[in-house]
């Protein structure tokens, strides 16, 4: 039975209770064996963790940053729609961001200082950010390949937001949850969310008793045949 009644709860009950372990376990038990992105995606500082809708960001490589010439106008504008994108994030939603070359930074302080007005949960950049100090300062969750100054300003541009975008074979829609820790990020589709978090919290109750258990000298083999959970 569902043990949450809004998003709110949902987020309380992830951060409390659950980590990307267990939640991809679920998620490979029902068929969903590539909701993982890349592991070269990581926390910023391995206690941060990120939980919260996806609001999706779709960037494309550029070459240079010439204002004058191209066809598209839309490519004329200082990083696209990047600062719409941003000024777009609600509560307790994941700036996550794919679609370029991961040689440059995607996201950087200034930008996590505006996510926090906008109560965001943290952001996800399929390339590296940038400002650490800064966002480390700000204690806002980030999740990238790494520091890398390197700016997106002549190399990329966003191009749409709030639209399906993929990150190494893993499909992300808008509004899907991203889960992130030190074992890395992964994408729960809404279609079988109350499900997978459902199941998600049982298996992480189950494990703790499991884990007493072996502490308390219950052979693996014996624990595994009695609950199912090793």
């Amino acid at each position: 039975m569902k043990e949450w009644n809004n998003d709110q709860e949902l987020v309380n009950l992830i951060k409390e209770e659950l980590y990307t372990a267990v939640i991809g376990d679920i998620m490979d038990k029902m068929g969903y064996t590539r909701q993982f992105l890349c592991p070269q995606i990581r926390p910023l500082r391995n206690d941060m963790f990120v939980a919260g809708r996806a609001m999706t960001v779709l960037e494309a490589d550029v070459l240079g940053n010439d204002t004058g010439s191209g066809n598209n106008p839309l490519l004329q504008r200082p990083f696209g729609l990047m600062l719409e994108a941003l000024d777009n994030l609600q509560e307790n939603e994941v700036y996550i961001c794919s679609g370029s070359s991961p040689d440059y930074a995607l996201w950087g302080e200034l930008m996590s200082a505006r996510a926090l007005q906008c109560k965001a949960a943290g952001a996800v950049v399929n390339g590296y950010s940038r400002d650490t100090n800064g966002i480390l300062k700000l204690d806002f969750p980030c999740f990238s390949y790494g520091p890398y100054a390197q700016d997106q300003a002549p190399r990329g541009k966003v191009i749409d937001y709030r639209v399906p975008i993929e990150i190494n074979g893993v499909t992300v829609n808008d509004g899907d949850m991203v889960i992130g820790d030190i074992d890395g990020v992964c994408i729960v589709p809404r279609a079988i969310e109350e499900e997978v978090f459902t199941r998600a919290l049982e298996k992480a109750r189950g494990e703790r008793i499991v884990l007493k258990k072996i502490q308390e000298g219950m052979p693996s083999r014996e624990a595994f045949d009695k609950y199912g959970i090793m």
